[in-house]
């Protein structure tokens, strides 16, 4: 196989019914792992998964190896600002009342963290 392509990492690809996976002669047919062509994908999982659910099965079997590789044992914070909008009631509609609208707004702060 070369470089331009990967198979899919999900751990039940292989499994799945579907005529595309269909692979080999009459009596001796398989399932196989989808073929996956690399990209420029924004997302990058779809470098390496043909799906989302095959994604998911890889990700709920090896979870505890991929939070290993980046534990997070504090929070992360972003600064905020926060402020409150009085909206009045639109008087074309009954039903409409006076509301607050809460907005946060992301701040600008060196010593976040980030």
């Amino acid at each position: 196989m070369n470089n331009e392509y990967v198979y899919c990492h999900g751990t039940e690809c292989h499994k799945k019914h579907t005529q595309d996976r269909i692979r080999g002669v009459k009596g001796s047919k398989v399932l196989r792992t989808k073929k996956i062509k690399k990209s420029n994908w924004y997302n990058k999982m779809y470098q390496y998964f043909c799906s989302q659910g095959c994604y998911d099965d890889f990700a709920n079997a090896n979870i505890e190896q991929i939070i290993a590789i980046a534990p997070r044992t504090e929070p992360l914070e972003t600064p905020i600002e926060v402020t409150k909008v009085k909206h009045p009631k639109d008087p074309n509609y009954i039903w409409s009342k006076d509301w607050v609208e809460t907005k946060i707004t992301e701040c600008d702060n060196i010593d976040n963290g980030s």
